[in-house]
């Protein structure tokens, strides 16, 4: 009879790399439990904003708690769509609404563009110093520029109107578009353009056809902060208008909240619907996100 062969014993760094491939999967599966975790935490109140403006009033107001809807309707939304807010149908408010918002993007755009790339291609006097103006314009909350801008915008003749909320809300989102572009365009080689020089373009033709394809994701993602800044405003759109018909739609949702109670059927109905053009515009722009990075840098 042949002897068991009895087996060997394990390598000390095959024990080693078995050690080390089980603590990264144990890190892995952390760090994708944390990511779980944290995107639950983050839909939890879209879910439940959605589900409360599906909800019957007996399942809002009742003391149980119900995280599915056992009767599903649609009575919010349709009193919303019929009836409006504050005499007013509820697209007037969504039509103001899209109209600050597409305006602040627009004009902050462009404004943030030409100035991050004066700052970053360009020395002059009192460079630095502007760079901390915006910071410390950044850091002043917006109620405590309240009276000024309101004396500024009655001064102009914009008030009552959107084009005054519209100036006030690029103010607001400007500091922020500008320093966030400011990195993108300093991360563009300047190499890139004096080859372009060499080859006999412009300077607007290097602008528009090299800077401006590599810079687009960052203009992207400013772009999707100053929407959704102006889009959520509610201190200025409140002040700034007089006119029912000019609300926008944090405007309008504050009309449900009452001495006598709160809908928060609609509300919830008309913060989902607000909801909607916020998702469809992010949907729009972020395809363009990863396209802007190489393009313009390849000579055809």
């Amino acid at each position: 009879m042949t002897a068991l062969k009895t087996p060997a014993p394990l390598d000390g760094r095959t024990a080693q790399a078995r050690r080390l491939k089980r603590r990264r999967r144990l890190g892995r599966a952390g760090l994708n439990t944390v990511g779980v975790l944290v995107f639950l935490f983050a839909v939890f109140p879209v879910y439940w904003m959605v589900s409360t403006a599906l909800k019957t009033n007996d399942q809002i107001f009742t003391t149980d708690f119900i995280p599915i809807p056992t009767e599903i309707t649609f009575d919010h939304v349709d009193r919303i769509l019929t009836e409006g807010v504050a005499g007013n149908s509820i697209w007037v408010y969504m039509r103001n609404s899209t109209i600050v918002a597409l305006g602040t993007v627009l004009i902050g755009a462009v404004l943030a563009l030409l100035a991050a790339t004066a700052i970053s291609r360009f020395r002059f006097r009192g460079r630095t110093s502007f760079l901390v103006l915006l910071l410390i314009v950044q850091m002043i909350p917006a109620e405590a520029l309240l009276i000024p801008l309101f004396l500024n915008v009655k001064r102009l003749g914009l008030y009552d109107q959107l084009l005054g909320l519209i100036v006030i809300n690029v103010g607001l989102t400007l500091p922020f578009g500008i320093w966030m572009l400011r990195t993108f365009v300093a991360a563009v080689p300047k190499s890139l353009e004096e080859a372009a020089w060499i080859d006999g373009a412009s300077r607007f033709t290097t602008f528009w056809k090299v800077l401006f394809p590599l810079v687009a994701p960052g203009l992207v993602a400013t772009s999707i902060f100053s929407f959704i800044t102006a889009w959520n405003e509610l201190i200025f759109a409140l002040i700034l208008m007089s006119d029912s018909s000019g609300y926008t739609m944090p405007v309008a949702l504050q009309f449900f909240f009452g001495q006598r109670g709160t809908d928060w059927g609609a509300i919830m109905a008309g913060s989902t619907m607000m909801t909607i053009p916020v998702v469809v515009f992010f949907l729009l722009v972020q395809r363009r996100m990863v396209s802007g990075l190489v393009a313009g840098a390849v000579k055809g």
